[in-house]
């Protein structure tokens, strides 16, 4: 007699001694007893008393026998699903159309007699095996359950074709995955469909996962082959399915299942999303797939290391597909699904049963956890613990998880199927059948199947497209090398130093990263200014409404007030605020300051005193430059010097060009910038960066004599220096625009007039520009949007109403020094982002995507953003400890650089450009999902009636939620529940705000910019407070929630989700709301209406439309019957 003895057992002691020790010492489980199945084979009614698996009462009896063909006479077993079972069919429930559980086969024989004969012998064969004659039922049933018939066989669907038709193509189209479905509640699971070509006949099977894993396919092959040898005799004894349900479900409990994967999962707050894929209720189609095989001596040292280390060749390649995941999910803790065979612990006889048997169950690995050494062995370990839990339903292994109901652990399949490279021996059996290819899915967008074949391994990689899965592919074998080498060389070495990118792509992402730009002009940019107004001395320079001032009289004024300056103590280093209005001396005060040799520190008079007067205070100015008229409003302090521009008489001074000296180390301005702290900080800028910078763009915006450049934006804000100076530098005109002329039209009027050929602004008020333009449109040469994220949308109608050559996205922070990055589009672009990108490093620049380890990150991932090169400011005024923490070391540049930490969430595109997410500070985590604000108001913008959207997440009764603010285009109306509808086929329901506020206009900063902070608080009805449900639908369906849900009130604003909902329960409110309200609900309008109030209204909408066809009906038949009498 044999030992009784567990699979995980075996793994835990994989050594021979230490495994019959384990034997010896440690209790072994103890073999699940198998209730008989009490249905009679005479049977024609069944009770509940003979079902040994289920609970149903008469009623749910009832509806069973009357979906079934022959009734109870037909039906040998019904008994509840296998773990998996259940999660395949809420998938294939909540697809309207195809469905990723389906595997299909293409056969070709070579004429129909064979094909009759195959088909004939695969009904032998399900006549042969319970699981092949099942069908799953759900409707009306407290659980859904599968169902075996006495009698069900496969019929060949011949397709007709007409002439000249491709009979292959018309076949792969009928039976395409992405549109095919098999009505799993009739048996048997299997389709056949056939068409004629001229020489042969095509057979596609496809074929439902409920019934049938990888094994089960082979046995199967098997079976089919002795039978068409006839060789019957040699066909084992079948092995009925409902041992292995019965294991799953009387075997390891759920509370030790619940208690094992809390400790695994508890403290898991998000989901690893690879490539940011999270979508886990696909069909399957639109996958790109990859197959890969491992070299010879990589195979070997991979099996030598799992010998000699003790543990399974399957934990190197479940801790290799952690990394890969790590590196395209920017995460350091991965959770992905694992494929577990399911038939180690189902009971004896197992290998040989036909059905289900393989479960999908979490796998966590920590990556930062320790050495290479140990993170394998603690992936073994786990690994082992799982099989021990290989029945455990995934639906319970996710609600141990950190995360709230309906939110999706992974979304990310590791698949370990073991083979054999040798074909086995099918005689004749498959004379003149050829096997012309096969075909499956699975409803996670990133899978990777591993065919262990004994000696080799081979790889099947498998993504959504346009992701790639070639590089996925790459960076799983990149990593089983790097395991590899690290355990041959240096065991003890951290997993987290072992590098996945190869050679070349670091390479490349470094080229994207460094702009390679030769060094600029040292000179500071006032002695640009100069050289122009020496070359040419009469080109106008600044205009000012009717007043100009050309390159001349700007240098002589300018020098003049500069002599001044030097004269009362203004030099290197010497901080000079100013406080004027837009007006030509704010320009001659601006590089009077500079010639002086001082620093500007720009004091915007609109500001709040209290903010004025601590900036005076922080900057440390000793002098302030300012106009008569606003000199009584400002909070001067005493002993502050104050010079009136308006007032002061400098024809005394010299008109001679100042010769101060400077180097580009001597600092050039100081702006200050919001602070986390509530105060303000101060951004210090050398005069080596701002010319760097200056001169680059100059180069990048072509900009000549020609041009006149506007300058919109408030001194306060850093885009105003390169308005006003980079026209200068180039000899062109810069336009300065009175605050008065600010409202659209007023500025539309000013740039025709002044005969403006580009501006700057931000791309809030470029919308707003842009939606008062007539036919004609505002036509100047250069359009640059900058200060804010771009929304997509609103590029397209700039490009519209402005009709420029060229159309320029540029970005940066302050601590950049203005905008280190530019993206340059057409008008024909189609973004596929939600903003803008943001392009590539201009000047001597470098932009880097990083992950928390400062790590550089692929194509695709998303990752902060890090700024260096020359432009970059010296750090923030009296602030070491915050310029310490935000300017760091630059770990890619040998001489000592430093790089800028944005804050900011971007990624590189395909093509080496930036696209830029979101904040990271602006990144909010909803029900454990990380949402990037952007992503929901670009889907607001492409709404027809939204002329402006912004989303912002704050905290209702049930914890954070997203609200959104909308406006309307002129004319337009917004209904705030068709909005939300419409948002709901976009976005996943989290990220539906639950809160929309429609607004007259979103209100704007003094730069143009959205004002968050002025936006209104959420209604106060607008919470998910307790709001009785309303109307005789509402009611019926809160009974159902409350009863299903197991709570004791439901509301009308309750979420499903948020009251512990998930797919399986799902499934029941769909079959008892079909059953008490008499009404259709898809288990995907669960999903997209999870609020009671809303999934009601589908329900009234629903019945609305049934009501109108039921009367259309009764219209035709009232037709017909006079048509007839």
């Amino acid at each position: 007699q044999g030992l009784p003895a567990s699979v995980k057992r075996l793994f835990q002691h994989p050594q021979l001694a230490a495994f019959a020790a384990a034997l010896e010492s440690e209790p072994q489980p103890a073999e699940v007893v198998v209730p008989p199945n009490r249905i009679p084979a005479d049977c024609t009614a069944i009770t509940p008393e003979m079902l040994t698996l289920v609970e149903l009462d008469q009623e749910e009896i009832g509806r069973i026998e009357a979906a079934v063909p022959g009734g109870a006479a037909n039906i040998q077993d019904i008994y509840p699903l296998a773990p998996l079972q259940e999660g395949i069919l809420f998938h294939h429930l909540i697809q309207s159309e195809g469905d990723a559980y389906i595997a299909r086969t293409l056969l070709g024989f070579d004429k129909r007699a064979r094909l009759e004969g195959f088909i004939a012998s695969l009904n032998q064969v399900i006549a042969r095996h319970d699981i092949l004659r099942t069908g799953v039922h759900w409707e009306g049933l407290r659980e859904p359950v599968q169902v075996v018939h006495r009698h069900a066989e496969v019929r060949v669907h011949w397709l007709e074709t007409g002439p000249g038709e491709d009979a292959r193509a018309r076949l792969d189209e009928y039976v395409a995955l992405g549109r095919y479905r098999i009505d799993v509640r009739k048996a048997p699971l299997i389709h056949a469909v056939a068409v004629q070509q001229p020489d042969r006949c095509l057979l596609a099977l496809p074929c439902h996962h409920l019934i049938s894993d990888h094994t089960t396919l082979e046995l199967l092959v098997g079976e089919i082959a002795l039978l068409q040898q006839g060789r019957n005799a040699e066909l084992l004894e079948p092995v009925p399915f409902r041992r292995f349900v019965a294991q799953a479900k009387l075997g390891v409990s759920a509370a030790e299942h619940q208690a094992f994967f809390t400790r695994l999962l508890g403290d898991v707050a998000e989901p690893t999303a690879p490539f940011g894929l999270l979508d886990v209720r696909g069909d399957g189609s639109g996958v790109e797939e990859t197959r890969l095989s491992l070299e010879a001596p990589l195979a070997r040292a991979i099996r030598e290391h799992a010998r000699s280390r003790g543990v399974s060749a399957a934990s190197l390649f479940h801790l290799a597909w952690a990394m890969a995941l790590g590196v395209v999910a920017g995460r350091n803790d991965v959770v992905f699904g694992t494929v577990l065979f399911g038939r180690m612990q189902a009971g004896a006889q197992a290998d040989k049963a036909m059905g289900l048997f393989i479960n999908t169950l979490p796998m966590r690995i920590r990556l930062r956890a320790g050495s290479v050494l140990e993170c394998l062995e603690q992936t073994h370990r786990t690994l082992s613990d799982l099989l021990h839990h290989e029945h455990a339903s995934l639906a319970l292994a996710q609600r141990c998880s950190g995360l709230p109901g309906g939110t999706p652990l992974f979304s990310a399949l590791l698949n370990y199927r073991y083979g054999s490279s040798e074909k086995p021996d099918y005689g004749n059996a498959w004379q003149g059948l050829e096997a012309l290819g096969g075909e499956e899915r699975t409803n996670y967008p990133v899978t990777l199947s591993v065919d262990d074949l004994g000696e080799g391994f081979d790889l099947v990689v498998q993504v959504v497209r346009p992701t790639g899965t070639r590089r996925l592919g790459d960076y799983m074998l990149q990593a089983l090398s790097a395991i590899v080498d690290a355990l041959g060389e240096a065991p003890e070495r951290a997993l987290s130093d072992v590098p996945l990118l190869s050679a070349a792509e670091r390479e490349q992402l470094k080229g994207w990263s460094e702009n390679g730009a030769p060094p600029a002009s040292a000179a500071p940019i006032h002695r640009l200014i100069e050289a122009q107004a020496a070359a040419h001395p009469d080109a106008v320079a600044v205009i000012f409404g009717e007043a100009q001032l050309s390159y001349g009289e700007l240098n002589q004024r300018a020098n003049q007030l500069a002599h001044h300056l030097t004269g009362r103590g203004v030099g290197p280093e010497v901080k000079v605020g100013i406080a004027v209005e837009r007006s030509l001396e704010m320009v001659v005060g601006l590089l009077a300051i500079l010639k002086a040799g001082g620093a500007y520190v720009p004091l915007d008079p609109e500001y709040p005193a209290e903010r004025l007067g601590y900036m005076m205070d922080d900057s440390g100015i000793g002098l302030l430059l300012t106009q008569r008229a606003l000199r009584a409003q400002l909070p001067l302090p005493g002993g502050l010097a104050v010079l009136e521009l308006d007032t002061l008489a400098l024809t005394a001074e010299p008109a001679h060009n100042p010769d101060v000296p400077l180097s580009g180390e001597n600092l050039a301005y100081v702006i200050y910038t919001s602070g986390s702290t509530g105060r303000p900080k101060a951004v210090a800028v050398a005069h080596a960066p701002l010319a760097m910078h200056l001169q680059a763009v100059i180069g990048q915006f072509g900009l000549s004599p020609n041009d006149r450049l506007l300058q919109f934006a408030s001194l306060s804000f850093d885009a105003a220096v390169s308005q006003w100076a980079s026209p200068l530098l180039a000899g062109a005109a810069t336009v300065i625009l009175a605050a008065e002329d600010r409202e659209t039209a007023r500025l539309t009027a000013e740039a025709r007039a002044r005969g403006l050929t580009a501006f700057h602004l931000p791309p809030a008020y470029l919308r707003e520009l842009a939606a008062t333009q007539d036919e004609s449109g505002l036509p100047v040469r250069l359009c640059i949007g900058g200060g804010e994220a771009w929304p997509a949308e609103n590029y397209r109608t700039a490009c519209k109403a402005f009709m420029p050559e060229r159309l320029v996205n540029s970005y940066g922070p302050t601590e950049a020094v203005i905008s280190p990055c530019v993206w340059e589009g057409r008008r024909d672009d189609i973004l596929q982002s939600a903003y803008v990108p943001i392009g590539r490093p201009v000047g001597e620049r470098k932009a880097y995507v990083l992950d928390t380890e400062l790590n550089l990150t692929p194509a695709g991932v998303a990752g902060e953003l890090y700024l260096g090169g020359v432009g970059l400011a010296r750090g923030y005024l009296n602030r070491p400890g915050l310029s310490a923490e935000r300017f760091i070391a630059d770990p890619y540049d040998e001489s000592g650089g430093r790089l800028y930490r944005t804050g900011d969430l971007v990624r590189w595109n395909a093509e080496g450009e930036l696209e830029y997410l979101g904040r990271i500070d602006h990144q909010v985590k909803i029900r454990g999902f990380r949402i990037e604000l952007g992503e929901v108001e670009a889907q607001l913008l492409a709404q027809p009636q939204i002329r402006e959207a912004v989303v912002v997440a704050d905290e209702g009764p049930g914890g954070a939620r997203l609200v959104g603010y909308v406006s309307a285009q002129a004319g337009a109306e917004i209904d705030t529940a068709e909005l939300r509808t419409k948002l709901g086929e976009q976005l996943p329901d989290y990220m539906v705000p639950s809160v929309l506020m429609v607004l007259d206009a979103l209100p704007l900063n003094a730069n143009g910019k959205i004002d968050r902070k002025a936006l209104p608080k959420a209604e106060a009805g607008s919470t998910q407070a307790y709001e009785a449900p309303q109307g005789e639908v509402e009611e019926q369906l809160a009974a159902i929630w409350a009863e299903v849900l197991g709570v004791e009130r439901v509301g009308r604003q309750d979420s499903f989700f948020e009251l512990g909902g998930h797919s399986l329960l799902a499934i029941q409110i769909v079959a008892r709301v079909g059953d008490r309200l008499n009404q259709s609900l898809s288990l995907r309008e669960v999903f997209l209406h999870p609020r009671l109030m809303d999934m009601a209204s589908a329900l009234n909408q629903g019945e609305e439309e049934q009501s109108v066809a039921d009367v259309l009906a009764s219209i035709d038949a009232f037709i017909d019957d006079l048509e007839t009498a």
